[in-house]
């Protein structure tokens, strides 16, 4: 591309021709919005007045230099080395899971379930990675203590740089859920909520690159033959650490809706929910026990 061509529909027609081969139609829409966002300043709704306008030269390497890894199918997430969630803006990197939409749905229901309450609360997020969780639910239910575990190290520094830049307090700890003992702590929580790894090895095959090459798979994937594995765990210790009247939070996978809630019904849940995210999906539960 050269220099004299550097005007803002220039650039739309460059980011278009590299990337619709490679993404779908809405999804090339949607990345040159956010490039021309983050790089020029170009609001959506500015972008077709400003089509004539000249882009200056370093405006116009970076949007190249971001199709250029949006080419190798690196998520933009990673490119920008942020994402926003619930209302906020979390630093994200390859050691980390790229925040869903769908895990927001899960912090709203918990949220609107627990702002009520005027008591001090004492909630636990197990799996934290970027720690988009446990910070929303910091930031926005009053009187909680929070507290998150995670296996990975990388991820903790993540999630400690995350709640610093957001300005909430969560207590950080290095846990392997599936190899600690269940009497590692003796506090009681008002709420233990976790969004584990969920995705079966035989799903991969429908799974798209932009996860596969750049997202951790130890956050992601678990075995075939035993898909409930970091579920059955979590709900045994929430038995043991869940205070009276406290609740049980879990992001699923689809396919084991049913499953997961004779699971937990099995070890003695009650009150148990399972709940549709905005597709249509089983995605969440919520369950208590006596």
């Amino acid at each position: 591309m050269q220099n004299s061509q550097h005007t803002v529909k220039s650039l739309l027609d460059f980011v278009k021709q590299k990337l619709e081969a490679l993404y779908p139609a809405q999804e090339v829409q949607a990345l040159s919005r956010i490039l021309f966002s983050e790089f020029a300043g170009i609001a959506p709704a500015q972008r077709y007045i400003s089509l004539e306008k000249k882009a200056e030269e370093n405006v116009a390497k970076q949007i190249q230099q971001a199709v250029a890894q949006l080419q190798t199918m690196r998520p933009i997430q990673q490119i920008l080395g942020k994402a926003e969630f619930y209302g906020m803006t979390f630093f994200v990197n390859e050691h980390t899971l790229i925040p869903r939409p769908e895990t927001e749905e899960l912090v709203e229901w918990i949220i609107s379930d627990l702002r009520p309450a005027t008591c001090d609360l004492r909630l636990l997020d197990i799996g934290t990675g970027s720690g988009c969780i446990a910070i929303s639910l910091a930031k926005n239910i009053p009187h909680s203590e929070v507290a998150a575990w995670d296996i990975s190290e990388n991820a903790l520094e993540v999630a400690q740089k995350n709640a610093a830049e957001n300005n909430v307090n969560v207590k950080f700890e290095q846990v392997d859920i599936l190899n600690s003992q269940l009497s590692i702590l003796n506090s009681q929580f008002n709420v233990v909520v976790s969004n584990p790894p969920y995705v079966c090895q035989s799903e991969k095959a429908q799974m798209r690159d932009n996860v596969l090459r750049y997202e951790p798979h130890t956050a992601l994937f678990v075995e075939d033959s035993n898909p409930l594995v970091f579920y059955s765990v979590i709900a045994d210790f929430a038995k043991k650490s869940l205070a009276k009247s406290g609740f049980l939070y879990f992001e699923i996978n689809a396919m084991f809706g049913n499953e997961t809630v004779e699971m937990l019904k099995e070890k003695g849940f009650e009150n148990i929910v399972l709940r549709k995210d905005i597709n249509g999906k089983d995605r969440m539960i919520r369950a208590s026990l006596n």
